[in-house]
């Protein structure tokens, strides 16, 4: 296995875990183990290429069991994946541990054993996002349920990135949705603390190419920027529920996005000022994508705008005058009168 790839890892989880890694991750590992005798394993709902999830119990709590499988053999390449799903597990459960919002799956508990790791979150009924758009007829979903589920995702990403974690594989399969209807952010993985998360530190092969920025498919100095591209992506399927590229195997939306500055096509039935936030996020320069912070300054007066019955005003690009900065920031807080008729030029009728 490539040397490079180790040294990514050992970076990643010494800055995550802290100088004492062994002792800390164990003390991480007993506090939130889970008692096996309470755990009752369902059926599958998904897999990867080194672990499944499981539906489950948990006592009388619904859960959802994610089981990965590290290889049993003695050679090098076999004690370098155990090594590195090992790392995996440590940082992934060190992340869920210290996480609490809305919009951000919950921990329950872990199991350790030889070779299989075990991470027990809450479970969340209505499945993917993915499963949810795709299940759906083309551009179906109004904008009042776009700007609602949009403000779920970028919300619990605001909140990752606050802590200086990047997701690195946001994209509609890793966003999960409760009973009401609510988006959590899910699948830690290969996520990293920000300070790591450049160069040789952010390979390609942490993400997923339909949703992938171009500096990292060039495994490019990298930043928490990649995961706003991303949300770029998932916003545009919110507003077509059809897969970005999906004419294009994965190796060709890479060739086509990194040396076409290829984007899927925009709506034409969506409202501009969301398909202008589109173009923002997906933005070659990772400088000119905004930060989540923003994004949900945004989203929120889009929300304020259609509960009014108002028309959404376009995300500003940035400006190196504070003036002309301090007016847009203004006017993405104001909604302008108009009558509702004229509303409904920027909408798509539903029945």
């Amino acid at each position: 296995m490539d040397q490079e790839i180790m040294k990514k890892h050992s970076a990643w989880l010494k800055l995550l875990l802290g100088p004492k890694k062994p002792a800390r991750s164990a003390a991480i590992v007993e506090t939130w183990a889970a008692d096996r005798s309470k755990l009752l394993l369902g059926p599958k709902i998904a897999s990867g290429s080194n672990s499944r999830i499981h539906r489950g119990m948990y006592g009388e709590q619904p859960v959802a069991v994610k089981i990965m499988h590290a290889p049993v053999g003695d050679d090098d390449d076999d004690v370098q994946v155990r090594r590195e799903m090992e790392a995996q597990f440590d940082a992934e459960v060190s992340l869920l541990s210290r996480l609490r919002h809305p919009n951000v799956v919950r921990l329950v508990g872990v199991c350790r054993e030889p070779e299989v790791y075990w991470i027990i979150t809450e479970l969340m009924r209505r499945g993917t996002l993915s499963a949810y758009l795709h299940g759906r007829e083309p551009y179906s979903l109004p904008p009042e349920t776009i700007v609602r589920l949009a403000l779920d995702v970028a919300r619990g990403m605001e909140y990752l990135h606050a802590r200086g974690v990047v997701h690195r594989d946001l994209k509609p399969e890793n966003l999960l949705l409760d009973v009401g209807g609510r988006v959590k952010v899910a699948d830690l993985g290969t996520s990293c603390l920000e300070a790591t998360c450049r160069g040789d530190k952010c390979s390609s092969k942490a993400g997923t190419f339909r949703w992938m920025a171009p500096e990292m498919i060039h495994d490019k100095r990298c930043n928490r920027k990649v995961d706003v591209y991303s949300f770029g992506l998932v916003l545009w399927e919110l507003t077509t529920c059809l897969v970005p590229f999906q004419n294009l195997s994965p190796v060709q939306v890479a060739y086509s996005v990194c040396d076409r500055d290829a984007r899927p096509p925009l709506s034409p039935s969506c409202p501009p000022a969301i398909n202008s936030l589109i173009k923002r996020c997906w933005s070659t320069e990772p400088a000119r994508r905004p930060e989540f912070k923003q994004i949900v300054s945004v989203l929120e007066s889009y929300d304020r705008c259609l509960r009014q019955g108002l028309p959404m005003v376009a995300l500003p690009e940035p400006s190196s005058s504070p003036l002309a900065s301090l007016l847009g920031a203004f006017k993405i807080r104001s909604c302008t009168s108009t009558t509702r008729s004229s509303i409904t030029d920027h909408r798509r009728v539903h029945p």
